[in-house]
């Protein structure tokens, strides 16, 4: 016996749709833009990181009987003859420039040095090279203040105390290993097929290194030299020990010295201390994107 069925009388029954866990029809919906207790927790570290900033860049502009008789008040009013007086002094602009040329020393000397150590060790094949990149990355577990008395010593006998290359040598050691680190994967990712190519079409070495291997890892050279010179900008310890003339101070140095010299003064030291810190606040905040680029693409190689 057999049963037709016309096309008009055929049912699809659509199988039953279960519900989540829980009570049965509800579904937990998430908010687009995220849990508030995250945005609330992250508001308070803020916040507990900026409070200090915002009290020593505002407090600047306050006078001394204003911060006696309420340490934590709104300027009033508003006095910036602390920000002027320290602008138009000689010492501030003379401790800028002895930053900004160790800084840049330092960063041109550990980016060129990393960069040519990290080819080397990345792209070429030779017994030990495990041990050597051993060697540079176990410098990160040894900080400058361990070695400051012999590199003192060091520093001594070379003939560098009271120069800004006492401080511009050891800050490029410091900065290599932190270098070659975050250099090394990113060269180990360039493929073999551009290096052949490379050679077949009559390119040497050194001419592959400069027309293919620097525009390639532009990104980690960026990352390093942005860290090398933050680094170098906000060194106290090392200036501190080689630099006893107070023309060749750095700015944190010359932080320190400023605060002794006019300690009773403590809106004038809040002025020198924020125009201090602005400027590696700005360039921070300026290639932070740089930054976390550049080490996401250094974990990714």
């Amino acid at each position: 016996m057999t049963a037709l069925t016309s096309p008009t009388t055929r049912a699809i029954v659509a199988p039953p749709v279960r519900a989540g866990r829980g009570r049965p029809g509800r579904t937990r919906e998430r908010l687009p833009w995220g849990s508030p207790v995250v945005y609330f927790v992250a508001l308070v570290v803020i916040a507990l990181m900026l409070a200090p900033v915002l009290y020593i860049i505002i407090g600047g502009f306050r006078s001394n009987a204003q911060i006696t008789v309420d340490p934590a008040g709104w300027p009033d009013p508003w006095n910036i003859e602390n920000y002027l007086t320290v602008l138009t002094g000689p010492q501030f602009w003379r401790q800028v420039l002895n930053s900004t040329i160790a800084a840049v020393a330092t960063t041109a000397g550990a980016v060129v040095l990393g960069l040519m150590a990290s080819y080397v060790i990345a792209r070429y094949r030779f017994r030990g090279r495990g041990a050597l990149y051993a060697v540079f990355a176990s410098g990160l577990m040894f900080p400058i203040t361990v070695a400051i008395t012999p590199l003192y010593i060091v520093i001594r006998d070379l003939g560098l105390m009271n120069s800004l290359g006492g401080i511009i040598l050891p800050q490029i050691a410091f900065a290599l290993p932190m270098t070659i680190i975050i250099l090394v994967p990113f060269l180990r990712a360039i493929p073999d097929e551009i290096q052949e190519a490379a050679f077949i079409d009559g390119c040497g070495r050194l001419s592959f290194f400069w027309r293919m291997v620097l525009p390639l890892s532009i990104p980690g050279v960026i990352t390093v030299g942005i860290l090398a010179f933050i680094g170098s900008w906000n060194s106290y310890l090392l200036p501190l020990f080689i630099l006893n003339n107070e023309a060749a101070y750095t700015l944190p140095l010359g932080v320190q010295a400023f605060s002794s010299q006019y300690s009773v003064d403590t809106a004038k030291v809040l002025a020198f201390t924020s125009l201090s810190m602005l400027p590696a606040l700005a360039f921070f905040s300026l290639f932070e994107r740089r930054i976390v680029g550049g080490l996401t693409g250094a974990v990714k190689g």
